[in-house]
């Protein structure tokens, strides 16, 4: 019997195994640990929001929360997709394909950021690693301050 073949990616791929695709594909890129606790606490404090929803119907980007009548659009970030400056560490396999993509991601965060404050909106990120109670506070008390005014 002979040995079966080896796998071995595709000429520029991004996975440098089947077993390493395997698991980037299984990261979340929404629902993760910090914004379910950030959206718990925010929640709890009586605010409303859309989850994972495009903030502008003609840019194609979802923000993690957002309040539309506030105009306020929430990022967790996460510390090596988004090139965190204090955990974001190289990695060590096909190390050009991947510092490429998360400045392609730094780029396109600072796009995003920028089109959105164009049309009104103010953009909150957080990392990944900061204190959930401190960012729901920030949350809650810039949708507070932005909120129009409802005649009672």
């Amino acid at each position: 019997m002979s040995e079966p073949e080896k796998w071995t990616p595709p000429e520029g791929s991004w996975a440098s195994s089947a077993a390493r695709r395997r698991n980037m594909q299984a990261i979340r890129s929404r629902d993760t640990k910090p914004e379910r606790l950030i959206r718990r606490i925010v929640h709890a404090n009586g605010l409303r929001y859309r989850v994972a929803a495009q903030p502008l119907p003609d840019l194609r980007r979802t923000a993690d929360m957002v309040f539309r009548p506030a105009k306020v659009a929430v990022f967790i970030d996460g510390c090596y997709w988004h090139g965190c400056p204090e955990h974001y560490v190289p990695p060590k396999t096909n190390p050009g394909y991947w510092s490429d993509k998360v400045a392609r991601n730094m780029a396109r965060d600072r796009e995003t950021d920028q089109r959105l404050t164009e049309a009104g909106w103010l953009v909150l990120r957080f990392w990944e690693h900061q204190d959930s109670d401190a960012c729901a506070l920030t949350i809650v008390n810039t949708v507070r301050e932005r909120r129009p005014t409802l005649p009672r």
